[in-house]
């Protein structure tokens, strides 16, 4: 018999050590979830976790309608994007999925639109008087010169979790990295680099649709284990896409995160990282969705995507309790999958 108080939801976007499946973690810990997930790649590892109910293989070149599809069999009424790539597609599409009755558990999508190009944004935030690091598309050498040396190189888009970042220490090598990136099919920004020495934060803030801050949180990252840092040397350290460190109460870091999220106009989630300088958070990334270290609030006590649900869900007001204030570390998960039960 189905237990008609479960709520079903879909996570688009499941691979292996993903926001998917910190997600897919975050509800496991909340209960009173129907779970789903769906992924175009059938090596990711969320098609073969038996924590989700059931997980769909969906066409990459019918994405949309692959993942309506995928809802509707599994009668999901909320769908999670579980990275950068579902969420950019997912929020573009967003009249389509509400016309199939589907939620779309998302910031807004010019919000999403215009806070995916790093470039844009930091324009954005200098506009708005937040303190930022300088920050400029690449097209000569006096762009990178501009912002000064040694700097991060980076593409506009689709940086998340460190990929394609780097560290340079004078313009010939800037210019590669920039190259490279370019190549790629990308657009190179130029971005001034901040010291990690007093301190390197990941801060997520959940605001409700009508803009109002609703509950944030701050993880002082921990940059010792090999995990977490992307590469280190030659006076620079580049940090990972897998964060762990110390949740504690940061509450004037938070406050900081919480005005940046107002001056932007957020309607849902977003995660800053940033580093201090002379006590003030500067971000050098803002991504406009929920973070792959949901799970590891949730274990604080800090569940954001729960809390998302049953407000939109059920009406249920956020009102965040205390954390479990100490140290949140993570690794990484094997599985086995017979070759028949690839999924194709």
């Amino acid at each position: 018999m189905t237990d008609t108080n479960l709520i079903n939801v879909m996570i688009a976007g499941i691979g292996g050590a993903s926001l998917g499946t910190e997600l897919m973690k975050s509800l496991h810990l909340a209960g009173g979830y129907r779970i789903f997930g769906c992924d175009i790649s059938s090596t990711a590892f969320g098609l073969y976790d038996e924590r989700f109910e059931k997980a769909f293989h969906v066409d990459r070149d019918n994405y949309i309608a692959s993942v309506i599809g995928a809802c509707q069999l599994a009668n999901a009424r909320w769908l999670v994007p579980g990275g950068e790539q579902p969420m950019v597609l997912l929020a573009a599409a967003k009249p389509a999925l509400e016309a199939a009755g589907i939620g779309l558990i998302a910031n807004d999508a010019e919000l999403i639109r215009v806070y995916s190009d790093k470039a844009e944004t930091f324009r954005r935030l200098a506009a708005l008087d937040i303190p930022v690091p300088l920050t400029r598309e690449i097209h000569k050498d006096d762009d990178i010169v501009a912002v000064g040396l040694p700097c991060i190189i980076k593409p506009a888009t689709g940086s998340g979790g460190s990929a394609m970042v780097f560290f340079a220490v004078d313009v010939d090598e800037a210019r590669i990295y920039a190259d490279y990136i370019s190549r790629a099919g990308g657009v190179a920004i130029a971005q001034e680099y901040i010291s990690h020495d007093n301190g390197e934060f990941t801060v997520g803030v959940l605001s409700t649709p009508d803009g109002a801050v609703a509950a944030s949180i701050a993880l002082k990252r921990s940059l010792d284990s090999k995990l977490s840092v992307m590469s280190r040397g030659r006076g620079g350290l580049i940090s990972s896409g897998y964060t762990q460190g110390y949740i504690g109460s940061f509450s004037d870091i938070c406050l900081q995160a919480e005005r940046i999220a107002l001056a932007i106009e957020s309607r849902g989630p977003i995660n800053i990282q940033g580093r201090l300088r002379d006590g003030v958070l500067v971000p050098f990334e803002i991504n406009p969705r929920l973070s792959a270290s949901s799970y590891l609030r949730a274990m604080a006590g800090h569940n954001e995507l729960h809390w998302l649900l049953q407000y939109l869900a059920k009406g249920t007001p956020i009102r965040p309790s205390s954390i479990k204030e100490g140290w949140y570390l993570r690794s990484l998960t094997e599985t086995f999958v017979e070759p028949e039960c690839l999924k194709v």
